[in-house]
């Protein structure tokens, strides 16, 4: 009988190749099946890119297009067609690597294979592996905590705008806001109509070439933010000032 392969879900950072964790980089360095999302047939993987100088075994790479669109049908597709192409490769007894951009269980491509996968067999071995995430990085490069003594930390996406932002904040002391280009302008105004602007960062493509932190959130180099973007907002005083 043919045993299954395990599939690792290896977080590779938010960019610099030098934030891949020991674990991460020993199970790349073995890995002979390599799976990554894209966004099209002809783009390429960034998270492969941060991972291409720790792959030793010349392994086969397989591309899986996740278009984003936000037609469902389209979308549950391509889940249910990366999860069989997934599946057959680990039916056939071999172990897998799949890598995704920061961490696999933060808004990550990830868990909707995953949840096609299990889905499709609940039998199929899978090791998740942590990675950094882009606002654990940026706090590190502005030198301030998240969360220190009794504060809270909130992680908000921005793909719904300023809205969620408003609903959000005011049940934490401090917030992270992911996904903040497409209503990038829309959450700045709520964020200045609470108060907050001036408590507020923002990072652009941390570890990765082009990276920016700011605090003149409207201004920014005059470039328009990118789909890289992430806020932090710290309400109270305990911790140190954000970067100026």
């Amino acid at each position: 009988m043919n045993t299954r392969g395990t599939l690792y879900a290896v977080g590779v950072g938010p960019g610099d190749p030098e934030l891949v964790t020991v674990k991460a980089v020993k199970i790349l360095e073995r890995t002979k099946y390599l799976f990554t999302a894209t966004s099209g047939p002809n783009k390429k993987s960034l998270a492969l890119s941060i991972a291409s100088s720790y792959l030793k075994n010349n392994p086969r790479i397989i591309l899986l297009s996740f278009p984003m669109v936000r037609d469902k049908e389209v979308l549950e597709k391509a889940w249910q067609t990366a999860a069989l192409k997934v599946i057959e490769v680990l039916k056939e007894g071999h172990d897998a690597t799949f890598v995704t951009l920061g961490d696999p269980s933060t808004y990550s491509t990830f868990t909707y294979l995953l949840r096609s996968i299990t889905n499709k067999d609940p039998l199929i071995k899978i090791q998740v592996i942590p990675g950094i995430t882009s606002f654990q990085a940026a706090a590190a490069k502005l030198k301030i905590p998240l969360a220190e003594g009794e504060e809270s930390l909130t992680i908000v996406s921005g793909a719904k705008g300023g809205r969620e932002i408003e609903q959000a904040i005011g049940h934490c002391d401090n917030m992270v806001v992911m996904k903040a280009y497409r209503h990038y302008e829309e959450i700045i105004e709520t964020l200045e109509k609470l108060g907050l602007v001036d408590k507020t960062v923002g990072a652009r493509r941390i570890g990765l070439e082009g990276e920016s932190i700011t605090k003149k959130l409207h201004e920014w180099d005059g470039k328009k933010p990118s789909y890289f973007t992430l806020l932090i907002t710290k309400k109270g005083g305990k911790g140190k000032k954000l970067h100026q």
